[in-house]
């Protein structure tokens, strides 16, 4: 089975808010000029974040569970 996990780089992240402004979940937010994951559970994995971000500094990734 093949599940996503939302995953940021912060050294790539300028801090604009454009993925925190188009979650649905208000999921994330910026702190310190950065991008922060402050409620993981409450992801859709909408892809929203990833869609938006100039910098490609957030993504969905792949995570195998067995």
């Amino acid at each position: 089975m093949s599940m996503k996990k939302l995953v940021t780089e912060v050294t790539w992240c300028k801090g604009c808010g454009i993925c925190a402004a188009f979650c649905p979940r208000h999921v994330l937010e910026i702190v310190n000029d950065k991008v922060v994951i402050k409620d993981e559970v409450s992801c859709i994995k909408c892809g929203q974040c990833e869609l938006r971000c100039p910098d490609y500094a957030i993504w969905l990734q792949e995570v195998d569970h067995e």
